[in-house]
């Protein structure tokens, strides 16, 4: 299942080791999730990991940097697309034309509100969330 982390579980999974994002991570070989994110949360991971510490750093280098598959920014699809923060299109059209199940972001205002869970068929969900609707079918 491919699964698309936002930066801000990026962060979290860098500046936590006991959240939902760190075991998403940790964990998604051992349950088959191939995890991907963009070259565009890479720099914004980057330009912020330093306000954690040298322990999320280097967690970002030998474990983040590795474990996850960057992709190019995607910018525009062939679908109609309202969504209000510009500076997040890129995100959720990436995880779009990725063809990721779920985006997994901890920015409840600016994705999970504004399109309600869901964009197209691709689930919009907080770790934790997602972890326990995973859980409750029955799928860890």
């Amino acid at each position: 299942m491919k699964v698309f982390l936002d930066t801000s579980v990026l962060l979290s999974a860098c500046g936590s080791s006991k959240g939902a994002s760190r075991y998403v991570v940790e964990n998604a070989d051992s349950k088959d999730w191939e995890l991907v994110s963009s070259l565009y949360c890479r720099e914004e991971t980057l330009r912020n990991i330093c306000k954690l510490g040298l322990d999320a750093g280097n967690y970002f280098s030998v474990r983040i940097e590795r474990g996850i598959i960057w992709k190019t920014d995607v910018v525009v699809r062939d679908r109609i697309v309202m969504f209000p923060k510009a500076k997040d299109r890129p995100v959720i059209l990436t995880a779009l034309a990725e063809q990721c199940a779920v985006l997994l972001t901890l920015d409840r205002v600016d994705f999970q509100k504004s399109v309600v869970g869901q964009f197209y068929a691709m689930a919009i969900r907080t770790p934790g969330d997602w972890l326990i609707e995973l859980r409750d079918k029955g799928l860890i």
